[in-house]
């Protein structure tokens, strides 16, 4: 994957405290896997060199209203989600409490995606980005390559993945700028999602070395 600024993306899942943070809703499933592969570091060291080399880069967010409740269908880890409260928000206009919540980002990348030059998709709110407008927002940027990482390896990050490439899109996985869920019966989210990534994506790379070929 020839990787150059002019159409390849930073793409993050999901950069937020809920996931991210040892104060997040999420942290006893995901905590090891995150502390393990430095996955904040290694997001962290995405963004500032994307920044650096005039890469454009896009949040796709997950984000849950009180309206949400209303659900009559959910799997067993939107199920999770609604019980813990992860990514909740006031409201789609309203903010009230937002501030440092699980739904906020991270606090370590606020400078980076609040920088008035990141573009913020709407929210997906299941696990896939054809809930959301990212595809829409990319695609009006003329970008065709991605650099995609964030949280949760297996789940909505893999999800984005397959569809960008349904959509067209050469991706390259950031493998250590993921992390997923470990759970004692299900198994561990992100090994499962490093099988499916070198199955699916047309790169799987480590940090070092997708910004070493960032120039």
């Amino acid at each position: 994957m020839d990787i150059r600024k002019g159409d390849t993306a930073v793409v993050f899942i999901d950069p937020q405290n809920d996931v991210l943070s040892e104060d997040g809703a999420n942290w006893g499933a995901v905590g090891a896997s995150v502390t393990e592969n430095k996955t904040v570091e290694n997001m962290e060291r995405t963004f500032e060199v994307a920044k650096s080399r005039g890469y454009e880069v896009f949040i796709s967010p997950h984000y849950f209203y009180p309206t949400d409740s209303g659900w009559l269908m959910n799997g067993p880890l939107e199920t999770a989600e609604f019980e813990t409260h992860t990514f909740a928000r006031s409201g789609p206009l309203d903010l009230t409490g937002f501030s440092n919540s699980g739904a906020d980002w991270l606090d370590r990348f606020k400078r980076y995606i609040d920088d008035g030059k990141t573009i913020v998709a709407s929210p997906h709110k299941v696990f896939g980005p054809q809930t959301n407008d990212v595809i829409l927002q990319l695609r009006k940027r003329g970008i065709g390559k991605i650099l995609l990482g964030g949280m949760l390896a297996n789940m909505c990050v893999e999800s984005h993945m397959r569809e960008f490439i349904e959509q067209g899109f050469e991706v390259a996985m950031l493998k250590d700028a993921t992390a997923g869920p470990r759970h004692p019966v299900w198994g561990d989210g992100y090994e499962a999602a490093i099988v499916n990534y070198r199955f699916f994506a047309h790169e799987v790379l480590s940090t070092d070395e997708a910004v070493d070929r960032m120039r």
